[in-house]
């Protein structure tokens, strides 16, 4: 059995890294994304958020860029936004 502190990531840290958020539309769906990036990387720049409606406007995705420091950070940000209530998936 491996080791997880030995498991070797294909990034280099740090590195600017991007996040796609989806979700559905609706009212504080883009704060409280920006809320829970920040937690996780206090750098990140809010008004480089971009935003984009499906076709019919039923889901909007969130593209951020956040300045990676560590696979751990990245890990703890991906598992609080997929656990939120109102994200439906993140790449």
């Amino acid at each position: 059995m491996s080791d997880p502190e030995k498991f070797e990531t294909l990034l280099a840290f740090p590195c600017e890294f991007p996040l796609k958020i989806m979700g559905l539309t609706q009212p504080g769906f883009a704060q409280a994304v920006i809320e829970v990036v920040k937690r996780h990387a206090p750098d990140f720049e809010p008004a480089t958020v971009e935003m984009r409606s499906s076709r019919e406007a039923k889901y909007l995705s969130i593209t951020t860029t956040i300045n990676a420091h560590s696979q751990e950070q990245l890990d703890e940000l991906y598992r609080e936004l997929c656990d939120h209530p109102m994200v439906s998936m993140v790449l």
